[in-house]
């Protein structure tokens, strides 16, 4: 609609308008919203039968370490997930996951 004809139009012409654009939208918002819910339960639906990784993640026991820094000995590494800054540093100058390795002191045989 140009802005001309909202110009000469009257008052009462222009409510009417903007009745029917608010109910329109809010009839549009309404639809929107019924689908988005709709979305959502089928998407919990799916998590519920596939189970819920962060759950999974969270229930998995705590790991001791495996390797370790050997400039700051307190930077571990337990050998899961992505590689810590410090050993991708010292991987790319050409070392091994082998030569970090945590070493478990011997334990004694009893006889």
């Amino acid at each position: 609609m140009e802005r001309d004809n909202l110009r000469s139009m009257a008052t009462d012409e222009l409510w009417d308008l903007y009745e029917t654009a608010t109910a329109q939208l809010s009839n549009k918002l309404a639809e929107e919203k019924a689908r988005l819910q709709e979305r959502e339960r089928r998407l919990q639906k799916l998590r519920s039968v596939s189970g819920n990784r962060t759950s999974d993640h969270a229930r998995r026991p705590n790991s001791s370490p495996k390797y370790q820094n050997p400039k700051n000995p307190t930077q571990t590494w337990c050998g899961r997930g992505r590689h810590p800054r410090w050993l991708t540093a010292l991987l790319r100058s050409g070392k091994t996951l082998d030569n970090f390795l945590i070493v478990p002191p011997p334990t004694e045989k009893r006889l």
